[in-house]
């Protein structure tokens, strides 16, 4: 089977504190050629950013939103080719669009999870509201143009999340592993950092689709026949 996962693209409403950064039609030219090339395409999560809105705790109306504002990308998500799977800044989409939180692939006698990661997140886990709560700040900056300011939000929220590609500190990694164990993977799959990665682990492998926000390609191909796996920052 040949998959590409794309994940971290934070679709919101168009305005200042909009992540996105590519041009619609710029965008569907690149799935179109993911389209063409592979069997499914999976949406790892924050597809759709929901956490900033002017007033907090609104992100049923954010989706609503942001999906009115792309119509055609949200159009292409919903062939069949695709796959939603929702991450913590679209967390809400499990409950209006019954995206889960996990993917479980079987294919060429190589089993797949795809999960987004924020699991992994202490923070998430314990106190989702503070986590929710520096996602409508850091909008706020943005709105407010205090770039710099939003700039060392954004390098917080990089450095909580423990990733590198360094396996031996990576806790992002070791967690992707145990999930992969719990679910008898031999791929493990996920988004959320923005840090595009393959690491192998001995018999599994960890795989990160980095991030398509603020103008950047990234995905990642998955041929289960071949054994071919690969991170890919331009198309």
């Amino acid at each position: 089977m040949h998959i590409a996962v794309i994940s971290d693209l934070h679709l919101g409403r168009r305005d200042v504190a909009d992540h996105f950064g590519h041009e619609d039609t710029a965008f569907l030219r690149f799935l179109r050629g993911l389209e063409g090339n592979f069997e499914r395409i999976v949406l790892l999560g924050d597809i759709f950013e929901t956490l900033t809105s002017r007033t907090p705790g609104r992100q049923a109306a954010e989706l609503a939103a942001a999906r009115a504002a792309h119509p055609e990308l949200v159009q292409r998500f919903s062939r069949p080719q695709y796959h939603y799977i929702h991450g913590n800044h679209d967390l809400v989409a499990g409950t209006v669009l019954g995206a889960p939180e996990q993917l479980v692939l079987e294919a060429d006698g190589v089993r797949l999870l795809f999960t987004h990661g924020h699991h992994h997140d202490w923070v998430i886990r314990k106190a989702r509201w503070l986590s929710e709560a520096a996602v409508w700040t850091g909008a706020w900056l943005r709105r407010m143009r205090l770039q710099a300011m939003f700039r060392m939000f954004q390098a917080l929220d990089v450095r909580m999340t423990h990733a590198t590609p360094d396996p031996e500190r990576c806790t992002f990694q070791r967690w992707a592993l145990a999930r992969a164990h719990e679910q008898e993977a031999d791929v493990v799959v996920t988004g959320h950092t923005h840090l595009g990665m393959k690491v192998e682990h001995g018999s599994r492998l960890f795989l990160n689709s980095g991030t398509c926000s603020e103008g950047r390609f990234s995905f990642l191909s998955l041929d289960t026949r071949a054994g071919r796996y690969a991170l890919h920052t331009s198309w």
